[in-house]
């Protein structure tokens, strides 16, 4: 019994050691995501410029399943350096009242702007290419987008996906991640 109590013990150590770090405004935050002014098209020239990918991960206060992509996913470590090296990430609060200056110029609130991109679910990722010409908005101009949370598996061959331009490709997402979950068994 005593020994089943140091497992357990020290289990829930490695998971307090693990959690997401949380900011005064309730949602996590991680190393690789930047503070900017949310103006989407400096964000987008900032991470060309970078050789990076813009990303916009919306979340919510509360949200359990942005606290299990943040402790179950973000943190894996081939994951979060692809997060840290190859894609710029930008925080929106889905209720927040920060302003944003979305693509097509138009200067809303955080929580506006979501609903404007028909965001329903946290976390809600989304893809950008690496130019605009500043007409579309944030939601016409993504090339991908992730609603809801989903396992390691398929995040990181999401990730993987848009850094090889899949969306310009004869193959889905859907089809790309099929081949790579065969391919791993092998």
């Amino acid at each position: 019994m005593k020994r089943l109590l140091f497992a357990f013990a020290g289990m829930a150590m490695a998971v307090t050691a693990q959690a997401a770090e949380l900011g005064d405004d309730g949602l996590h935050k991680a190393d690789w995501m930047r503070d900017t002014f949310k103006d989407l098209s400096e964000d987008l020239s900032e991470a060309t410029a970078n050789g990076q990918r813009l990303l916009i991960l919306v979340e919510q206060r509360g949200c359990i399943y942005c606290t299990r992509m943040h402790e179950e996913v973000f943190i894996k470590e081939d994951i979060a350096q692809m997060l840290s090296d190859d894609y710029f990430v930008v925080q929106v609060n889905m209720f927040g009242d920060i302003e944003i200056t979305d693509f097509d110029g138009e200067v809303l609130a955080e929580k506006d702007a979501v609903k404007k991109w028909g965001a329903l679910f946290t976390p809600f990722l989304m893809f950008f290419p690496e130019e605009s010409d500043g007409t579309l908005p944030a939601d016409e101009l993504a090339v991908a987008t992730m609603p809801g949370a989903f396992g390691p598996a398929t995040t990181r061959n999401l990730l993987t996906w848009v850094l090889e331009k899949g969306y310009d490709s004869e193959e889905p997402f859907q089809k790309y991640h099929a081949r790579k979950f065969e391919e791993s068994k092998n």
